[in-house]
């Protein structure tokens, strides 16, 4: 199958809301699933991650590990939606997207997740104040880890 026709699903599929799509051509056939993806049409809609795509991030209900016990945070993390490595600035020279106290808008990019060569920004879910942020530049991050904290 032609690597064209499974980027033009891929965007069919993001611009439908569908959750999975899976065609058969003869004997090859390609599934393809968004990340995160629920059945539930109540469900906002979660981006796929492909190159220099932003990937939207939620999960309100993710508890802050980082955090000591008595500096528990009020805020809502951003959470790493894939294994991967952390960088903060679009390159090593440059400064980074978000700092602490500063203020973001639901969809600016506080962060990019390298996985297998493919720079994947991270946007933030909501509006707010950048609190907190808990990982490093450079370090490696899991699926479902705490990124920012944003109140």
């Amino acid at each position: 199958m032609d690597i064209r026709k499974v980027k033009k699903l891929m965007e069919l599929l993001e611009e439908s809301g569908m959750a999975e799509i899976e065609i058969k051509e003869g004997e090859e056939s390609v599934k393809i699933s968004r990340f995160g993806a629920s059945p539930a049409p109540t469900q906002p809609p979660v981006q796929s991650f492909v190159q220099q795509q932003p990937v939207a991030t939620s999960a309100p209900d993710t508890p802050v590990a980082a955090a000591p016990a008595d500096q528990q945070s009020t805020g809502q993390s951003i959470v790493s939606p894939m294994v991967g490595t952390f960088y903060s600035a679009p390159s090593p020279t440059a400064k980074p997207f978000v700092s602490v106290g500063q203020k973001v808008n639901q969809g600016d990019t506080v962060g990019i997740i390298e996985a297998m060569k493919i720079m994947n920004q991270i946007e933030a879910d909501r509006s707010g104040t950048v609190t907190e942020i808990l990982i490093k530049d450079g370090e490696a991050v899991e699926f479902g880890q705490p990124l920012i904290i944003i109140e």
